[in-house]
């Protein structure tokens, strides 16, 4: 008995802690949100088309707030009573109008500029800060919303026999596709086939352009500039026995020019020199001239 007691007592206190620490946080949160807004009015004279509970409430089009009641004052005035937060830069000069999400979305209240030296927004009797939205304005938007509507259907019903030729047309370029789904499925497998082909050659250019061990095409570069350099090699050489034997031949002549005996028969050191040639008979002396 003292061992269930125990644990009904064990139990109790925790679903009390629980219960506690819930409560803590709603208070809190109430807490918050009464600090962080306040009560707002606006009064719109005329029709407030698509307004409902839960709208927003939007300053330069940045939300502040929410719609928490809707109703009719008396049959031409309707009055909106939102939260909105406290450091909503409202004044009295604030425009207040009506924004719509698209053509068939809800309605939100807007609020619009207004300087920073203007006055206070005024308060209602019963101290709630209270704003009347421009009868124009939402006159204009209606009007717009009306005239876009009727833009539209004038430009359905002018064009109703091209969007019904549009429709037939979509209709037979279906049917003929459907019918020729085969053939389409043949084409597609060509270009499948052309494009797998141009895949290969492609795939071939990489690899003799290079790829990525080098390619066929880089190993012929390198074959022809091998080549060319052993030419290179070769030619030289061959330029340098060939100046060599010109050098032979040109001494060779050049001996032959000196002593042609020497060159066909040979000749040694010890030969005898030859004789020297006999000095010429010396002239007689010329006798006196005989006087005329």
């Amino acid at each position: 008995m003292e061992t269930r007691a125990n644990y009904v007592l064990i139990g109790v206190f925790t679903l009390a802690v629980i219960a506690a620490a819930f409560g803590f946080v709603l208070w809190f949160q109430s807490l918050h949100t009464t600090k962080a807004r306040s009560p707002f009015r606006v009064i719109f004279e005329g029709p407030a088309s698509g307004l409902r509970n839960g709208g927003s409430v939007n300053f330069n089009g940045i939300r502040i707030g929410e719609v928490v009641s809707v109703k009719l004052d008396n049959p031409r005035r309707v009055v909106a009573l939102a939260m909105i937060e406290n450091n909503a830069p409202i004044r009295k000069d604030t425009l207040v109008g009506l924004e719509f999400q698209g053509l068939t979305g809800v309605a939100a209240i807007s609020l619009k500029g207004g300087a920073e030296a203007a006055p206070p927004v005024p308060l209602d009797e019963d101290g709630v800060p209270v704003l009347t939205a421009d009868p124009n304005a939402l006159q204009d938007v209606t009007e717009a919303i009306r005239a876009t509507l009727q833009n539209v259907n004038r430009i359905v019903a002018d064009n109703q026999e091209s969007v019904k030729n549009s429709l037939h047309n979509l209709e037979t370029f279906t049917s003929a596709l459907a019918r020729n789904s085969e053939k389409i499925d043949n084409v597609m497998l060509k270009v499948d086939g052309v494009m797998g082909k141009a895949d290969s050659l492609m795939l071939g250019l990489n690899a003799i352009a290079g790829g990525n061990n080098g390619g066929e095409l880089s190993l012929m570069v390198k074959s022809i500039r091998d080549l060319a350099e052993d030419l290179d090699k070769r030619s030289g050489a061959l330029m340098s026995d060939g100046r060599k034997t010109l050098g032979d031949i040109s001494r060779a002549v050049n001996n032959f020019d000196r002593n042609p005996s020497r060159v066909i028969f040979g000749g040694s050191n010890n030969a005898a020199p030859e004789p020297a040639p006999a000095p010429a008979p010396a002239a007689a002396p010329a006798g006196p001239r005989r006087r005329q």
